[in-house]
């Protein structure tokens, strides 16, 4: 088939590059020169998965909306739907509660359907973004010509991984507005994966998406709240609790996101929390499960941050990793971030440090009072980098690591979260 792409960021690049791999021709259309300059370049800013697989040898077309429109039979819309940056979850949340930013999505669905009214025939269009309920039907179709044949196809996928999580998903969802154009993407589907095509409504799919990041935040606020107890009781170790826990698969659980650590991050889990959480106010719901969840999540944070504070006296604060989950370079709704903004609202002084994000070690580590005589620091781990492990922390420190993977620093003190055990060397 002909597949088209209306937005070539970091989820429309990786999963174009996935669907022409699979025999298909692709066409692509962006609104960032950037974008665009990068890929004919065959680069990208952002760390991604096998990427470096699929891109130098990619044959993607680059063209204008209107060769899209002519050349597509399906066209796949993966444009952003932003929070406002004080809802990312790197900062604590504010009194009020809003709903994602529409009006990329809106803009973009607006050119693409004048394109295809234009062009005379009927055209397959896939809505990939992320929306609360309600919003596809209320703000998305009256958008639309009559030759725009409507679906909601959002994905399930991690960023930094968006290739292998679209080329092996658990099951594809589907909105159905259209049974022709369901008909037509579900045979498209057939050339990618076998994994089941779940069709529903356009609503449904709209909340089973943004339910199923959230259930991943539940687990996560869960797992870490039992790793706070750990930290109090006595001979107890989250890691062996949450062991235990993962064998009950039958009745209570999967072992993903069931181990003790940071809270919850990326682009999609904390907005999509903080957005259902205006929903919820919204429907008047008896409880606010979603607002439950975050306040958790900033409240584990704030416990971090008083514990990274008590461990602290005439010593220098360094938190160690910004990103979101190891090795990437990806720091939105990054828990670390969080984590030192909270230290710095407190009056802490904080020096941060990724290898994945800012220059290397040798470089910063003057900067940064590291190889200086006299200066004593506590480091928090805050981004579980296998590079830390090795790291070249100034004797007589104190490490505090919530993933518990840091042992026998030599001259330093361990606090590992969660397993009551203090390890000095």
């Amino acid at each position: 088939m002909n597949i088209g792409f209306l937005g070539l960021g970091k989820l429309g690049l990786p999963v174009s590059l996935a669907v022409e791999d699979k025999g298909h021709k692709v066409f692509g259309y962006d609104i960032s020169k950037q974008t665009i300059e990068d890929i004919k370049n065959k680069k990208i800013r952002y760390k991604e998965e096998w990427v470096d697989k699929f891109l130098p040898t990619t044959n993607l077309e680059i063209t204008n909306i209107n060769e899209l429109v002519k050349n597509s039979e399906i066209i796949f819309v993966p444009i952003q739907t932003p929070h406002d940056p004080k809802y990312e979850g790197v900062t604590r949340i504010p009194e009020k509660r809003i709903d994602f930013d529409y009006t990329y999505l809106k803009s973009g669905i607006k050119d693409l359907s004048e394109s295809i009214e234009k062009n005379g025939e009927d055209k397959v269009v896939i809505i990939i973004s992320t929306v609360l309920p309600g919003t596809i039907r209320s703000q998305i179709k009256p958008l639309l010509g009559k030759h725009t044949k409507l679906c909601y196809n959002p994905f399930f996928i991690a960023m930094g991984s968006t290739i292998r999580d679209f080329l092996h998903p658990e099951f594809i969802l589907f909105g159905v507005d259209d049974e022709q154009a369901a008909l037509k993407a579900q045979n498209f589907y057939k050339t990618i994966c076998d994994s089941p095509f779940y069709k529903t409504t356009i609503e449904n799919a709209e909340l089973i998406k943004v339910s199923y990041n959230t259930m991943i935040s539940t687990k996560i606020s869960f797992v870490n709240t039992i790793m706070e107890a750990c930290h109090y009781l006595p001979n107890t170790n989250i890691d062996e609790v949450t062991n235990g826990l993962k064998l009950a698969t039958r009745r209570l659980i999967s072992p993903a996101y069931m181990t003790g650590g940071m809270g919850d991050g990326g682009g999609c889990h904390p907005r999509d929390n903080i957005a259902l959480s205006h929903l919820s106010q919204k429907l008047n719901l008896s409880y606010n499960w979603f607002e439950g969840i975050m306040m958790q999540r900033e409240k584990q944070s704030e416990w971090l941050a008083n514990l990274v504070i008590e461990n602290s006296s005439n010593r220098q604060i360094n938190i160690l990793g910004k990103t979101f989950k190891p090795e990437t370079n990806l720091i939105l709704g990054s828990p670390s971030l969080l984590l030192g903004n909270i230290l710095k609202e407190k009056g802490c002084e904080v020096f941060s440090w990724d290898p994945y994000v800012d220059k290397s070690f040798d470089v910063v580590s003057d900067q940064f009072n590291w190889t200086k005589s006299g200066v004593l620091h506590v480091f928090f781990i805050g981004t579980k980098h296998p590079d830390f492990i090795k790291f070249k922390y100034p004797i007589n420190s104190i490490i505090i690591d919530p993933f518990r993977y840091i042992f026998n620093i030599e001259g330093s003190k361990i606090i590992r979260i969660g397993d009551n055990t203090t390890v000095n060397n």
